[in-house]
């Protein structure tokens, strides 16, 4: 059960409400912080979307994706009659101009606190936000909360940013990375700066490298007409690994207002060595997986994915090297790494420590290995520190590498809420500090916007790599060439 404050009642419309993020993602996080108390009987959820459904339809849909997508010890069904009760739905053409949105006012509380989530197309953001102002439902009370990715290339970002910001001022806009709602990412900001022990050895003096990887198992998901026209790039690196990269090389702010955190991660991503095209050759691979196997099972290669006859170049893998040009982390690399059809499902972060300059222990005693902390985002979130230890018992001196682990389900013995349930309600509250604001959003684009026209005016296609591997064997250049390897745990 979760320790936050409940909120007051509020009315959260959600456009795309008949679509995959809001049946898997939305309402069974809605239900979650209903059924725990912090969504209170009497707030609303009004889906939005074209289809021509009754309030009793929608909540039929609504019902099913419940059934499927919450866990069945969590489902309560005298708690889940009582949440659909306050589930309704409009059937509105958003692109429509002459739509009628006097039936969604209808539906809401002018004195109610108002927020538009808009899990639609990004090319929506600018249209739905005007339409929204238009009618007259947007006050001081009014949020919206707009699902990445926000634009598709610089100009675009920058296009959907002023576009929104014709009607919503910056305090209420709130750019969605559901990587930033995780436990274990928030938890970063504790590790470092919380522990002495962390944050003294948070330097290059101390740091060799970096890994973050974000690894998926799965392919397209019906997902093809957008992934097609974004990869890997746009659809995880822009976003949520430099989210990450953020949180692990900015540096401490002067307090955690949202402003003075998102204030050092701009830092982060302005510092970022940018690439010019010699350098995206030798410091970036891209990747697209061809037919494999997962858990056993053959699966497709990305263009049999796709159904269509035209090849693509589109990218469902990258690994690139960066550079953060401030004093901490000079000469300390970042390697980062994302794609689809890979052997397993795992987010992490791993902080490789520097050797130790010589040994005082004989050769017998084995292999020394640096010290090391992984940050496990997913599938089980939490840290694990691994250290050399005697091994107990040994005649003499014998050294192993021991891990300390923290699993935070068993540490805590609590259900961690979702990202989305987390960020949902602080979108409520009007708390932004999870969110990202525009001028990170744009410096993002800045540094990776030069990768991708490097990529685009080079002829070769992306290189072929097998589900369940991890990736073309680039990639593995990439980091060896530099004397180090990828963290894959035994994996």
């Amino acid at each position: 059960m979760t320790r936050a404050a409940p909120v007051g009642l509020f009315d959260c419309v959600v456009f795309g409400a008949t679509g995959d993020l809001t049946l898997r993602k939305l309402l069974p996080a809605l239900y979650y912080r209903f059924r725990d108390g912090q969504v209170p009987d009497g707030a609303r959820i009004i889906g939005v979307a074209r289809s021509a459904l009754s309030d009793d339809d929608y909540r039929q849909r609504a019902s099913a994706a419940l059934e499927q997508h919450v866990a069945p010890n969590d489902l309560d069904r005298a708690v889940l009659e009582r949440f659909l009760a306050g589930v309704s739905y409009v059937s509105l053409d958003v692109t429509d101009a002459a739509a009628d949105w006097t039936r969604l006012g209808s539906r809401l509380d002018p004195d109610r606190v108002r927020v538009f989530y808009l899990a639609t197309s990004p090319d929506l953001y600018g249209p739905v936000s005007r339409a929204l102002g238009a009618a007259g439902l947007v006050g001081d009370k009014a949020r919206v909360v707009l699902e990445k990715p926000i634009g598709r290339d610089l100009a675009s970002a920058r296009a959907i940013i002023r576009d929104v910001s014709e009607v919503f001022a910056e305090s209420q806009t709130f750019r969605i990375d559901h990587f930033l709602g995780k436990e274990t990412v928030q938890n970063l900001m504790a590790l470092r700066f919380a522990n002495t022990i962390f944050e003294r050895v948070w330097t290059s003096d101390v740091i060799d490298h970096v890994q973050i990887t974000v690894a998926e198992t799965v392919g397209l998901e019906g997902r093809a007409g957008y992934y097609d026209g974004s990869g890997a790039m746009r659809d995880m690196l822009q976003n949520h690994m430099l989210q990450l990269l953020c949180l692990i090389a900015m540096e401490p702010p002067v307090s955690l207002d949202a402003d003075r955190v998102r204030d050092e991660k701009l830092k982060v991503l302005r510092a970022l060595k940018p690439m010019a095209p010699h350098e995206v050759v030798s410091q970036t691979v891209r990747g697209q997986y061809t037919a494999g196997a997962i858990d056993g099972k053959p699966v497709p290669g990305y263009q049999t994915d796709l159904g269509h006859q035209e090849a693509s170049a589109t990218e469902t893998f990258v690994a690139l090297k960066a550079e953060v040009m401030t004093w901490r982390w000079a000469n300390v690399p970042f390697y980062l790494r994302t794609g689809k059809r890979l052997p397993n499902k795992v987010s992490e972060i791993v902080i490789q420590f520097k050797g130790q300059p010589f040994s005082i222990f004989p050769t017998e005693a084995g292999e020394r290995l640096p010290n090391r902390l992984v940050i496990r985002l997913q599938p089980e979130e939490g840290m694990r520190l691994e250290m050399m230890t005697k091994d107990p018992g040994a005649d003499g001196m014998h050294l192993s590498p021991t891990g300390l682990d923290i699993r935070f389900d068993t540490a805590f013995g609590l259900r961690f809420p979702d990202a989305y349930e987390r960020l949902l309600m602080d979108a409520v509250r009007g708390n932004p500090t999870l969110f990202m604001r525009h001028d990170e959003v744009e410096a993002a684009w800045a540094w990776v916007e030069p990768i991708l026209e490097s990529w685009a005016t080079r002829p070769e296609p992306p290189r072929a790599y097998p589900a369940g591997s991890w990736g073309p064997t680039a990639s593995i250049a990439l980091i060896e060439r530099d004397g180090r390897s990828w963290y894959e745990d035994g994996r």
